[in-house]
């Protein structure tokens, strides 16, 4: 029987798709050791229902962080029926307000591996089908065995889908090897971003996770001392607490390394203002006036001002300050 053109076109694409992964670079695909040999095998699993990966996945990893959740309250915050799935960032915000955080792994097995050695397993999507026909899927990854040439996940409604390295490979490239690991408040991703860990950090603090927050950019300054941007962070996270104390200690540390940051100037004035110190703190918005150059900032430090006057009067006279 003679083949059509359009045949052969179709029977070259899947020939394509089913070749070895001489596209995946070596920094992708090469493991640590190639003798490694990692699987938590004590990794919950949630059997998923048809279209809902996204919530079985997030809610394995979650569990496995020790997580209060259910996979009913993360099938709620994540899956979109019109979509009949589930986007990553739907998948990001759900581990923030699930008091976890969520963070972005280096494209490359080594990183899976370093993960599942510090005992967190890893979400991972992938494209199940083909390109132009996809069939998306976030699966966890709870094991590689570099010996037998494997990855073992938790996946769909296998509790333990065996899959060839080649094989995830190739499927994981079509989502650009997107890799989630879900972080206890506190403690560090095994590879380290520092960009990306502090870019994670904000999405805690913007999520309303001031706590955790705290906790992340404490974390952050026992791997990186005195580093500027974790200490505005922490000072922002405990004035957010109302820990004024503390937020007075991490920006004055802060300014010791970054003289003449405005905005800390901004926010060291608001946190002493709080505790009833106003003259200091007026002395602390003169400093930063003279420092600041963006216009919008400038006019914050006028408005804290504006403030910081405002409760001195009423404490002056005798009067309730505003809040």
């Amino acid at each position: 029987m003679r083949r059509s053109g359009s045949g052969r076109r179709l029977l070259a694409v899947l020939l394509f798709g089913l070749a070895g992964c001489a596209g995946i670079p070596d920094t992708v695909r090469s493991l640590p050791d190639e003798d490694i040999a990692v699987e938590l095998v004590d990794t919950p699993f949630f059997a998923q229902d048809r279209y809902q990966c996204g919530p079985a996945a997030l809610a394995t990893a979650l569990v496995a962080s020790d997580a209060k959740v259910s996979l009913e309250g993360i099938e709620r915050k994540v899956y979109i029926p019109g979509r009949k799935g589930s986007l990553q960032f739907e998948m990001l915000a759900a581990t923030r307000t699930s008091d976890r955080m969520p963070y972005l792994l280096d494209k490359s097995l080594a990183a899976i591996v370093a993960e599942l050695e510090a005992g967190r397993p890893v979400v991972v999507l992938q494209n199940l089908g083909l390109s132009w026909i996809p069939r998306w899927h976030y699966a966890v990854v709870v094991g590689i065995d570099g010996n037998d040439d494997r990855v073992v996940l938790r996946s769909g409604t296998d509790s333990r889908r065996i899959t060839p390295i080649d094989l995830f490979l190739r499927t994981w490239a079509r989502s650009d090897f997107w890799a989630m690991s879900v972080i206890r408040p506190g403690e560090m991703p095994a590879i380290v971003d520092r960009a990306r860990y502090f870019d994670a950090v904000v999405g805690l603090e913007q999520a309303g996770m001031a706590e955790s927050a705290a906790l992340a950019w404490q974390a952050a300054l026992d791997a990186w001392p005195d580093n500027p941007t974790a200490l505005f962070g922490l000072g922002n996270a405990r004035l957010i607490l109302e820990d004024y104390a503390a937020a007075e200690e991490a920006y004055l540390a802060m300014l010791a390394v970054r003289p003449g940051f405005a905005a800390a100037h901004n926010n060291l004035a608001f946190t002493l203002a709080k505790q009833g110190r106003f003259q200091a703190a007026l002395e602390e918005i003169s400093r930063g006036l003279e420092q600041a150059t963006d216009q919008l900032l400038v006019d914050e430090l006028i408005d804290t001002r504006a403030m910081i006057e405002l409760e001195l009067k009423n404490t002056a006279e005798g009067l309730r300050p505003t809040d």
